[in-house]
């Protein structure tokens, strides 16, 4: 009988407007334990204004070692990135 709680991973959005960052992992029994020890544990200094748990079992990643042949179809498609455009000084988050 497996004894250990699940393992969830942890996203914090430190201001409104910005994205969320993985900030950590924590083991839980359920989505609200994982929630609660997620505030308790990463936001104890106002640190957040949101936070994500999600199970770890639920996120798929690409293998590091196929990041070439993964990520080269996009190297062609220039427009999908605007690094040409001047973004003026009043912007601050982009």
């Amino acid at each position: 009988m497996n004894t250990e709680f699940p393992l969830w991973e942890v996203f914090i959005r430190s201001h409104g407007g910005l994205q969320h960052k993985h900030v950590g992992s924590l083991h839980a029994v359920d989505a609200t334990m994982a929630l609660e020890n997620a505030r308790d544990v990463y936001t104890r200094r106002q640190e957040g204004v949101s936070i994500w748990v999600v199970p770890s079992n639920a996120i798929t990643a690409s293998d590091p070692a196929d990041s070439d042949a993964f990520f080269e179809p996009a190297k062609d498609k220039i427009y999908r990135h605007p690094t040409f455009y001047q973004v003026p000084d009043n912007v601050k988050h982009m």
